[in-house]
């Protein structure tokens, strides 16, 4: 018990990063300006009842309405000294990726050390291994990207701040839980400083997770990805508790559920010294998402819609978890704490357990607002990911085609054979809820230039 109690104080004296996620759209699809970003970081700053809430999580480099701008949420975390995790999106393709990088590298050039210094890490992609996966898939979300590609994103992103200020800055990446634990992901994990994890207990509807059951199963999940990441710091890069919306299984989306929620996962994460970045400060900016997570309404106010305070939280069984099953606490750029990896998890990660719904995000994707990570001008269409072997076969419905590709056409083809296993993603339909990231929106000539190289070679097949 005593040991516990040196493992507890000395987390809670370690200098954790707090901050919030923020969207680079309102819910309208317009973008967001410096002086939008100044007004919620400032919001952020001063929540009552709390304290320290002063980073900021991102989902891309580029300014919204633009190609390749760096995002106006730079100068704004400059002017209010609110110190930034980068997000580079990595699931609009090699052109819209690139864009990325020519926005990093010029905020790097525009902004010098007033920008460098405020970097907590940098985050290449966001949840786009479990959007490529079949429990993504089948939950409707948007296209995400395989292993292979997010580890060659992680080397292009270190390659691109070599000799920069941001030279030795932590690159990661953030994805599901159970993205985590999937074996087939090896090689994103091996090319990560540190790993990042969504888990939101509301979702997991194939298990008992009514509010009560919060804990464990954010403990759970969180063994399970230290397990996973295999030493390597694990940063909680997103999770929360809706306040108003749909009930998920035995969840309700309610104030008090999200304050018991905050007093019983989200305290004891902070008196670990865990880094964290909570979903979210505001996602009613101006119309109110079903579920809804924002901590304030559709207008900013530094007035909570439920209690932030810790003093009466339940830092007991859910804070000792969390830092009895971390390793030995590591030091990033700007002197954040971080757990690392336990044993607490019996299973392998092999994903080979039954895990039901990753608690992944609302409507399958929760990296970003609902329905406004969305570009102003365009909406991305999902594509089919390129099946890969040999094999022949004939596609059945209205597309066509060849091996274990996917269908074209309208969508509802899919092709047969013996190859390797191929998946076709329809597109959303105009009453989706699902998020698409800015990033991927703007990027529409790269997109278009895309899907007709991928349909091309479909039918050359």
């Amino acid at each position: 018990m005593h040991a516990l109690t040196s493992i507890l104080a000395l987390a809670t004296t370690a200098s954790a990063i707090q901050g919030f996620n923020y969207g680079s759209t309102f819910t309208t699809g317009a973008a967001k300006q410096q002086s939008d970003f100044e007004n919620e970081f400032t919001t952020a700053q001063n929540l009552k009842g709390t304290s320290g809430w002063t980073s900021a999580r991102l989902y891309t480099m580029v300014q919204g309405g633009t190609a390749s701008d760096p995002i106006s949420a730079i100068p704004a975390a400059i002017k209010t000294k609110t110190s930034l995790l980068l997000g580079l999106w990595a699931s609009g393709g090699d052109t819209s990726f690139a864009n990325e990088l020519l926005a990093l590298k010029a905020a790097i050039k525009q902004y010098g050390d007033d920008f460098a210094k405020l970097v907590d890490g940098i985050s290449v992609g966001s949840e786009d291994l479990y959007r490529n996966s079949p429990m993504g898939i089948a939950a409707g979300s948007n296209v995400g990207a395989g292993p292979d590609t997010i580890a060659r994103y992680i080397k292009d992103t270190k390659d691109a701040i070599k000799g920069t200020g941001l030279e030795g800055a932590p690159i990661g990446h953030v994805d599901t839980w159970t993205a985590w634990y999937n074996g087939s992901n090896q090689a994103v994990i091996d090319a990560c400083d540190w790993v990042g994890m969504d888990a939101y207990p509301y979702f997991q509807d194939t298990m008992p997770n009514d509010i009560s059951k919060s804990s464990s199963l954010f403990q759970d999940a969180l063994g399970k990805t230290q397990q996973a990441a295999g030493g390597k710091k694990v940063w909680i890069t997103e999770t929360g508790h809706p306040v108003s919306g749909k009930t998920v299984g035995q969840s309700i989306a309610s104030t008090d559920n999200a304050e018991t929620f905050w007093k019983n996962v989200v305290c004891p994460l902070l008196s670990s010294g865990t880094n964290l970045w909570y979903y979210t400060l505001q996602d009613a900016a101006p119309d109110t998402p079903n579920p809804s997570f924002g901590i304030v309404g559709n207008k900013l106010s530094t007035t909570p819609l439920f209690d932030l305070g810790c003093d009466k939280a339940n830092t007991g069984s859910s804070s000792s978890s969390s830092s009895s099953s971390a390793g030995p606490s590591s030091t990033s750029k700007g002197g954040a704490s971080s757990t690392g990896s336990g044993s607490s998890a019996s299973a392998s990660a092999t994903g080979s357990t039954s895990i039901g719904n990753s608690g992944g995000s609302p409507g399958g994707v929760p990296s970003g607002q609902i329905s406004s990570q969305e570009s102003a001008t365009v909406t991305p269409t999902a594509i089919a990911p390129i099946s890969t072997g040999t094999g022949s076969g004939s596609g059945s419905g209205s597309g066509s085609g060849s091996g274990s590709g996917s269908g074209s056409g309208s969508g509802s083809g899919s092709g047969s054979g013996s190859g390797a296993n191929g998946t076709f993603t329809a597109p959303p339909s105009a009453t989706s809820t699902i998020p698409a990231s800015s990033a991927m929106g703007l990027q529409s000539g790269a997109f278009a230039a895309a899907f007709a190289a991928i349909m091309a070679a479909i039918y050359a097949l």
